[in-house]
């Protein structure tokens, strides 16, 4: 099963090696038909302690960490981050440093074959 990838704002990084992420996502009302923002906090594993708060990050799952941390810092202000936090993140095993993790390629690929053409 892949693994979730979820977009979100950096609240806190007060903790070694651990950021708070709060991921917003917009749902209608089922009764007055407006949309709302629902928000949930997430504690993510930022093993470089690069990630400051406001920075827009992307987190995947990974095996649990801790109590709380089952994410781990995949990319930060667009930028890919390197190291063994996201190779740990994507298989839970090691990888050659610069490869892209198969979770994070399948992630990016088209969904249908005319985009793959279209993006030719």
């Amino acid at each position: 099963m892949p693994r979730r990838v979820l977009t979100g704002r950096v609240t806190s990084d007060k903790m070694e090696k651990t950021i708070t992420v709060i991921v917003e996502r917009r749902i209608m009302h089922p009764l007055y038909k407006k949309f709302i923002r629902r928000s949930k906090k997430y504690a993510a594993h930022d093993e470089a302690n690069v990630c400051k708060v406001g920075d827009t990050v992307r987190i995947i799952e990974c095996p649990p960490i801790s109590k709380r941390k089952t994410w781990t810092v995949l990319s930060r202000n667009g930028s890919m981050l390197d190291g063994d936090a996201v190779e740990h993140a994507a298989h839970g095993e090691h990888e050659a440093p610069g490869e892209v993790p198969a979770a994070v390629a399948a992630a990016h690929e088209p969904a249908h074959p005319a985009q793959a053409e279209a993006q030719s």
